[in-house]
């Protein structure tokens, strides 16, 4: 039985764990040629370039070889990230850019050096993994939120720019996704109360699961989704959908 993505080549960033990791499984279960960046190669057991996104030039490197290795990019992934914030007046100034740095300048060096590819080969999908976070303000946020909301924004602009080249380019917003990251910050000293509270802010009382965001990145790069373009898909669990209350309960509905 043929695959969504038979034929096509998938660059995904931050495959080596996480989000990154269940859309390189995914993409390789629907037929697709996966090439694997990231810092680290994880728990990916295929073809992997360690890079550093911020490192514009081992970046282009990595992009450059697997257009020349595999005949061209049809998807890229943008999936690295590191967590931060804080309120503003308690960030540092290195620290505040190293999360800018990962999250929004190493999703704009990526598409920089994955599009002439594309742009060669007449079409091409592009998927940013944003955040809800990147849609609306969080307590102690500050440059992660900013990070993804600069991605949100990024990614419409080149909705425009690439729209008549048949590239399209669309953004995922999970909610919280329970991963490697989310544990790293979540499972710290003090904070179970936080967790439990954000897990009962998901209107389906849960967290997410990677293969969850991997299935909708899936949805984005396939022809399902060829009219689909500018779009920031939020996959959050019913977490933006508003608040819940006991009013419910009050009326009998619960």
């Amino acid at each position: 039985m043929s695959g969504r993505l038979d034929g096509r080549v998938a660059v995904i960033t931050g495959a080596g764990s996480g989000i990154g990791l269940a859309c390189a499984e995914r993409f390789t279960q629907e037929g697709a040629t996966v090439v694997g960046v990231d810092i680290a190669s994880g728990d990916w057991s295929g073809e992997m370039h360690t890079v550093d996104v911020r490192d514009e030039v081992a970046l282009a490197a990595a992009m450059t070889t697997a257009t020349r290795s595999h005949g061209g990019i049809d998807v890229l992934v943008n999936s690295a990230g590191v967590a931060g914030g804080g309120a503003v007046h308690t960030v540092d100034a290195a620290e505040w850019d190293r999360v800018i740095d990962v999250n929004l300048k190493g999703t704009f060096l990526a598409c920089k050096h994955a599009l002439p590819s594309m742009l060669q080969r007449g079409r091409g999908s592009i998927i940013n993994i944003a955040s809800i976070e990147g849609v609306q303000g969080t307590e102690g946020g500050s440059s992660y939120n900013a990070s993804k909301g600069g991605v949100v924004l990024l990614t419409k602009n080149m909705a425009i720019d690439y729209g008549r080249a048949n590239i399209r380019v669309n953004a995922i917003c999970p909610g919280f996704i329970d991963t490697p990251l989310f544990r790293s910050v979540m499972d710290s000293p003090g904070l179970s109360t936080v967790k439990d509270h954000y897990r009962d802010l998901h209107m389906l009382g849960r967290f997410g699961q990677p293969e969850e965001i991997a299935g909708a990145a899936l949805f984005l790069a396939s022809d399902d989704a060829s009219f689909v373009t500018g779009h920031a898909l939020v996959v959050d669990g019913g977490f933006t959908a508003g608040t819940r209350s006991a009013l419910s309960d009050l009326m009998g509905r619960g």
